[in-house]
């Protein structure tokens, strides 16, 4: 997850974590790359003093009540939070990696075996999350986090326990991501069930594997009036030969027609082993999308090698140059490209939505190559040359 750096408005520390650097920002609030005192990275979620007032915090405090009683691998979990502060703020598990928005931007649209395989650790989580008698609600691209380990799913801001009717919403007032969003939460039923998940998951892997959703218009009301047609089909042209029966399974207008998200888990695994993988395989190529592979510069011309030195000191000091930890050489996985249409569709404004829009990528300038030090009187030539030699390449190298 990339990260930019503070502003000279941004709190340096907040409830015991000291701030590093901005995530990413919405509407509602901006969110931080924190570490506690042992060390620990945590993303802070703190809200905006603007839109501070009483119905915020009481969202907010709902959406980290949610939170407690979340648990699983797959969710972002809870650490800390204040909701009584001048600034509510929230804490969680921080994971290092893109949300998948991103990963469409930069890389391209997923491949059938990569897709079958987040389908399918998706919907295993959201089941679990369903037995705990929760919804997500607003599950998009942006709200699915893609780690070395796997995905994760983050911002349970419209989490609402499945069997309750109770909402913080007025009446005829929608709440969500229109692209993601079925047709059912478009028409403000409530309560919402288990379904409207599965559709949300559709619609993400749709995207992931297209580059657009199920529905698409200049405008948000236009787009709801498609979502909400019965006879309105959904768009999935491009779709892999092998994901359209689910795809189409699980985008069914009625509620009742889609499958459940443990027939999910079992068609993307049928998916899987068709393509001749295993699910560990098809996992470790999905994570390893993550991985930027690492190409290092030409190296500069490096003179005639000189007689070994004997001195002892010297020495040791090109072999501690020598020391620092390898980069890892991880192997790139060709994926399809979109070219017919951007890979990340425009973004609707919904009625009411909660968002958290990715902060802009920063690159950080190189650091520049440290001198080599003044000889001292047991260190020949040689080594000195050596030494400069080997601190120049590692600084131009360094990821940081």
């Amino acid at each position: 997850m990339n990260t930019t750096p503070l502003s000279p408005d941004d709190p340096a520390e907040l409830g015991g974590f000291t701030l590093l650097g901005r995530i990413g920002h919405g509407g509602m609030g901006q969110v931080y790359l924190g570490e506690s005192a042992a060390g620990e990275a945590v993303a802070v979620k703190v809200i905006k003093p603007t839109v501070v007032d009483s119905e915020t915090r009481q969202r907010f405090a709902q959406e980290i009540e949610v939170l407690k009683t979340i648990w699983g691998p797959r969710v972002a979990a809870f650490v800390k939070a204040d909701t009584e502060s001048e600034q509510p703020w929230l804490a969680t598990e921080y994971v290092e990696g893109p949300d998948l928005r991103r990963l469409l931007d930069t890389r391209g649209v997923l491949s059938p075996l990569a897709a079958a395989s987040l389908g399918a650790t998706l919907a295993e989580a959201l089941a679990g999350v369903h037995s705990q008698g929760l919804l997500h609600r607003d599950l998009k691209p942006a709200n699915i986090l893609l780690g070395p380990n796997g995905p994760k799913i983050i911002d349970f801001g419209l989490a609402v326990f499945a069997e309750s009717s109770a909402s913080l919403t007025a009446p005829n007032m929608v709440m969500g991501t229109p692209a993601c969003m079925s047709p059912e939460q478009a028409n403000g039923e409530k309560p919402l069930t288990a379904p409207v998940d599965v559709y949300a998951l559709g619609a993400v892997l749709l995207c992931m594997t297209t580059g657009h959703y199920p529905y698409q218009a200049d405008h948000v009301q236009v787009l709801f009036s498609h979502i909400v047609d019965p006879d309105k089909a959904p768009d999935l042209s491009g779709a892999p030969e092998e994901l359209v029966g689910l795809l189409s399974s699980m985008l069914r207008h009625a509620q009742h027609d889609r499958p459940t998200m443990d027939e999910v888990v079992t068609q993307c695994v049928a998916v899987i082993k068709a393509h001749g993988a295993t699910v560990a395989q098809a996992r470790r190529q999905l994570a390893s999308l993550t991985t930027v592979a690492y190409e290092p510069p030409e190296p500069s011309p490096v003179p005639a090698p000189a007689p070994p030195p004997t001195d002892a000191e010297a020495f040791a000091e090109v072999s501690t140059l020598l020391a620092p930890n390898p980069v890892a050489v991880a192997p790139t996985v060709p994926l399809p490209q979109q070219s017919a249409a951007p890979a990340h569709p425009p973004g609707y404004t919904p009625t009411v939505a909660v968002t958290t829009p990715d902060a802009e990528p920063t690159t950080e300038a190189a650091p520049q190559p440290t001198p080599a030090p003044p000889a001292g009187p047991r260190r020949s030539a040689a080594a000195l040359r050596i030494a400069a030699q080997l601190r120049e390449t590692y600084a131009s190298t360094a990821p940081f």
